[in-house]
């Protein structure tokens, strides 16, 4: 048996329980799970803003594990440690897929949402989506870089090449990452935090953004592209407002709030908006061989398995610098 933190109703907190150790299916491996970082995402499920949850459901999909062992046909050793994305599967044969854009497949199933995910001391997952680690990383430090780093590497992917000046709103898991990476690469960074939220300024600046204030601030100078990682779609004008014509608008997000109306004159110009739908395997390769030649370096608290509610809670309230990690015993 095993324990898992289970979601068995939306709106209300996860609950500790005992499971069967799961067993590996033609292509899985069984992981005993060191740890899984606590997404934004995680609590849009608990919330019940996402479609079709299943549940009861165990939550998580940034997940480091060893291999206990491997169902017919998965190729790792028992003992390899891997990290496993919010991508989960997908069906490797529509149009999406053979264009190696299997984050859009039909068929995409997700971790910790329409798979159990790493609220527990054991997971399976399809080794397609599972991804050796760099030793030079702890587990809890390459925990987020499966989810926070993944989409932040995409997102940046999507600014275009054209881009010297990057504004991020929500300085949270994901910003903090991929900031690293766009500051060694050159690009002057400006971060948008909630406003008052003087922590997360000073955290950005720490770690190099050239500037940092409110969100409810005008940007103090055109930007190239912006990336909106936090859930709330009135950033959208915000941003559009503050990148110069030609530039690009991404949001990060799985889920937004509604985008308010806004008049044309701010999109005019070519500037564009788009979305992200996390990850490709191609991102997970290219970002993971990325992060330790930086280095990315996560900062991370963590927590007990027994404290997911708790970890939760100070994410949605933003009271967490980085990410919160959930450690196994």
């Amino acid at each position: 048996m095993m324990k898992a933190m289970v979601l068995e109703q939306v709106g209300k907190p996860l609950r500790e329980t005992e499971r069967p150790i799961p067993e590996p299916g033609p292509g899985q491996v069984l992981l005993k799970v060191e740890t899984c970082a606590v997404c934004r995402t995680d609590l849009h499920l608990v919330d019940g803003e996402l479609p079709d949850i299943p549940l009861p459901i165990v939550p998580g999909h940034e997940i480091i594990g060893r291999v206990v062992r491997c169902g017919r046909g998965a190729p790792f050793e028992p003992g390899t440690r891997l990290g496993v994305p919010w991508l989960g599967y997908s069906c490797g044969e529509c149009e999406f897929c053979r264009r190696g854009e299997e984050n859009l497949c039909e068929k995409a199933r997700f971790t910790g949402y329409q798979i159990d995910g790493g609220y527990a001391e054991y997971t399976v997952a399809d080794h397609r989506y599972c991804f050796p680690i760099d030793p030079g990383y702890d587990s809890a430090e390459a925990a987020p870089l499966m989810c926070a780093g993944l989409i932040g590497y995409r997102s940046l992917r999507m600014c275009g090449d054209n881009v010297q000046r990057l504004g991020i709103y929500g300085f949270g898991a994901a910003a903090h990452l991929i900031a690293q990476v766009a500051i060694w690469k050159g690009l002057e960074v400006y971060a948008f935090t909630r406003p008052g939220d003087t922590d997360a300024q000073a955290f950005a600046g720490r770690l190099g953004a050239v500037w940092a204030g409110g969100s409810d601030a005008p940007s103090p100078v055109p930007l190239d592209a912006a990336i909106i990682f936090a859930p709330a779609g009135a950033l959208v004008p915000a941003a559009l407002r503050a990148v110069r014509k030609g530039g690009v608008v991404v949001c990060g997000g799985i889920h937004m709030s509604d985008i308010p109306a806004f008049p044309y004159s701010i999109l005019w110009g070519e500037r564009s908006v788009r979305s992200v739908a996390n990850l490709t395997r191609r991102d997970g390769d290219e970002f993971l061989e990325l992060a330790p030649q930086v280095p990315v370096r996560p900062e991370v608290e963590r927590f007990p398995l027994s404290a997911a509610n708790e970890a939760l809670e100070r994410l949605r309230h933003g009271r967490l610098t980085g990410a919160a990690v959930l450690v196994m015993d």
